[in-house]
C-alpha cells in the first residue's frame, strides 16, 4: 500500500496540517510509503517526499507521476470552487481510492455550507470519494444532508498525541519570557481572523491590572502576523507579548506544558488539536463554546472580553493546579485512519 496526502503541511502549525503529519509519521513508522503535495501557498524547498508545486499544472503532474494507492485530500477552512475541483480531480483518478478528511468546524453553519444539498456542486463532488471522514458530528449531518450514504462516511476526531519525545530546546526568547512572566498565558493556532486572538491581546492589558507579571505567548504564523504586530505595538502591554512565530511541534508541546493557562478564542472552531495537547499537558484551558469542547475546557461566550478576563482571573485565584499530564501516546484516532485505508486496500 503507498499513500499520497494532499494538504497544507507545515509550516505553519496548524491543526489540520499535525493531523495530516501525524498520519505520515503513522505510516512511516510501519514502513508504509507516504508522500505529500502540499497545496497552500506556504512553500519549501521540496525533500523527503514532501512536494511543493507552484502552480495548478504543477499539481495535476504530481498526481499523475506519483506512485500511489490511495489519495488522502485534507480540506481546512473555507471550501472553494478550486479545492472543490481539485476533489474532483482525485476522484476521477483511475485504479485510485479517494479519501476526505472535511476540517472545517464552521463550514457546515456557514452561508454556503447551510445551501448546499444533493443537488448542489458540493454534494455531487463529496459523493464520488469513497469515504469522507468528518472531524465532528455537525460535518457528520452535513455529509447526510450532502446524500452521501453513511456505509462511506467515519467520524474520526483529528487529534492524537505521541508524547514529548525527548527533551525540547525552547528558543532563549521564550525561555527567558517565561521566567519573567507569571502567571503565563498561551495560544497556538494559525494567525487568522476566525481566532480573534485582537480579543486575547487586549484581554492581557487588563488581567495585568490584577496581577502585574502576567505575559502572553502566541505561537503561529498566518496573514495577520503583521496587523498583529502593529496592534501589539501600541498596546501598554507590548513588552510582556511575545509573538513568536511558528515554533517547532516538540518545542510548541514544552511551551504549552510550562504555561498556566491555554487560551483558545475563536469565531469558529472544530476540534483544535492544540487544544488537546494541553489538556494531554495537564494545562488548564479557557475556551470560546464552540458546542463541542471536550470536558475539561472552561468555556466562554465568543467575542466576549469580560467573559475572557474574568475566567483568567477565577482559573488563577483558584490556583489551579495542573493535573497530572498523560504522557503516553494516544493514536487512536490515527490508528482508525490506517485501518480504514487497509478496508479500502483490500488488506483489511
Amino acid at each position: 500500500m503507498r499513500v499520497l496526502q494532499l494538504g497544507p503541511y507545515p509550516p505553519p502549525h496548524g491543526g489540520v496540517q499535525s493531523n495530516l503529519v501525524a498520519i505520515r509519521n503513522f505510516l512511516r513508522r510501519r514502513q508504509i510509503p507516504c508522500a505529500v503535495i502540499n497545496i497552500t501557498r506556504h512553500r519549501k524547498a521540496e525533500a523527503d517526499e514532501v512536494y511543493c508545486p507552484k502552480n495548478s499544472g504543477a499539481l495535476l503532474r504530481l498526481l499523475f507521476r506519483l506512485k500511489y494507492d490511495i489519495v488522502h485530500l485534507h480540506i481546512g477552512g473555507m471550501l472553494t470552487n478550486r479545492l472543490l475541483g481539485l476533489s474532483l480531480v482525485c476522484c476521477l483518478m483511475p485504479g485510485r481510492k479517494v479519501v476526505l478528511t472535511f476540517h472545517s468546524g464552521g463550514y457546515p453553519s456557514s452561508r454556503a455550507g447551510r445551501r448546499s444539498g444533493p443537488r448542489s456542486l458540493t454534494g455531487f463532488v463529496f459523493r464520488r470519494f469513497d469515504r469522507l471522514i468528518g472531524v465532528n458530528p455537525a460535518i457528520m449531518e452535513f455529509f447526510r444532508k450532502l446524500g452521501v450514504p453513511s456505509t462511506r462516511t467515519r467520524l474520526i476526531y483529528p487529534h492524537s498525541f505521541s508524547g514529548i519525545d525527548g527533551p525540547a530546546t525552547l528558543p532563549q526568547e521564550i525561555s527567558d519570557f517565561f521566567r519573567a512572566h507569571s502567571p503565563t498565558l498561551i495560544s497556538v493556532g494559525l494567525l487568522e481572523p476566525e481566532y480573534d486572538l485582537a480579543l486575547q491581546i487586549e484581554a492581557l492589558g487588563r488581567v495585568r491590572q490584577t496581577f502585574p507579571s502576567a505575559g502572553l505567548v502566541i505561537v503561529g504564523s498566518g496573514r495577520l502576523e503583521s496587523e498583529l504586530r502593529s496592534r501589539i505595538s501600541v498596546q501598554d502591554c507590548a513588552s510582556h507579548i511575545l509573538l513568536c512565530g511558528d515554533v517547532p511541534h516538540q518545542s510548541t508541546l514544552q511551551a504549552i506544558s510550562l504555561s498556566d493557562i491555554m487560551l483558545r478564542t475563536t469565531l469558529y472552531d472544530g476540534d483544535a488539536v492544540s487544544l488537546r495537547e494541553a489538556l494531554y499537558l495537564g494545562v488548564p484551558v479557557i475556551a470560546s463554546d464552540n458546542g463541542m469542547r471536550p470536558q475539561g475546557v472552561m468555556l466562554i461566550p465568543g467575542q466576549n472580553l469580560d467573559a475572557l478576563c474574568d475566567a483568567i482571573e477565577r482559573v488563577v485565584n483558584a490556583q489551579v493546579k495542573k493535573s497530572t499530564p498523560f504522557l503516553l501516546a494516544d493514536e487512536t484516532n490515527i490508528e482508525a485512519v490506517f485501518r480504514l485505508y487497509l478496508e479500502l486496500s483490500g488488506e483489511g
